[in-house]
């Protein structure tokens, strides 16, 4: 039954959903915690290192950090491979191109196959800049993330390539959130307008709580 839902596609734009689902509820949890850096590096620090001991003494240290690893990992690679998929599938539909022009879509949606590109190689450059320290200016320092992310956005690559990255996690989730929820069935004419408002709400808030940190650092309120 899993395979007949897989192979169907129903089946790969429900994945598509649900994985780009746990991604946001992610990025939300991500973009709160990644705002304490303005209560100093004492809290900042501090939150990081909370983030390694969550459920202790039941969970051992990291445990839950890397359950949450997995997750994010398997709803990436599940979002990924469906997506790359479906354009096959679709492109094979129609090999040729429609006599009639159809009428352009929204930016968002004609950037979304780039937009993923753009945010894997983001996801890859982040992981060795900030987790791994192996493309990070300066002097990494474990345990001290307020100082590591000071160091990453004090250079000019480091905020064009964030910059760049957040600008498209916001076209991506513009039109993604309101896909999702045509595909499960919550949209309707009616919610039309309220799923839309909800998905520019939660592409706006999240680009700019994501761009507040480099431009704390850029302006000297973080330093």
């Amino acid at each position: 039954m899993a395979r007949t839902v897989w192979d169907s596609t129903v089946g790969k734009k429900t994945v598509m959903a649900v994985s780009g689902l746990i991604m946001l509820l992610y990025l939300v949890a991500h973009m709160i915690g990644n705002l304490k850096i303005f209560f100093g590096a004492g809290e900042f620090n501090h939150y990081a290192h909370w983030l390694r001991t969550v459920g202790e003494p039941f969970m051992h240290y990291e445990w839950t950090l890397w359950l949450i690893r997995v997750v994010l990992v398997v709803a990436v690679v599940a979002h990924a491979v469906s997506a790359y998929q479906l354009s096959r599938r679709d492109i094979k539909a129609r090999p040729s191109k429609y006599v009639h022009k159809k009428a352009r879509a929204s930016y968002a949606t004609r950037t979304m196959r780039w937009g993923g590109v753009i945010l894997a190689l983001f996801i890859v450059w982040h992981l060795l800049d900030l987790t791994t320290g192996t493309v990070h200016s300066g002097g990494f320092e474990t345990g001290k993330p307020y100082q590591n992310v000071v160091d990453t956005f004090s250079t000019w690559y480091g905020n064009v390539v964030y910059v760049v990255a957040m600008l498209a996690v916001g076209l991506h989730i513009r039109h993604g959130f309101w896909s999702a929820a045509q595909t499960l069935g919550v949209g309707s004419r009616t919610r039309d307008r309220a799923l839309k408002t909800t998905a520019n709400a939660l592409a706006l808030l999240l680009t700019a709580g994501f761009l507040a940190v480099p431009v704390g650092v850029m302006t000297g309120v973080v330093s």
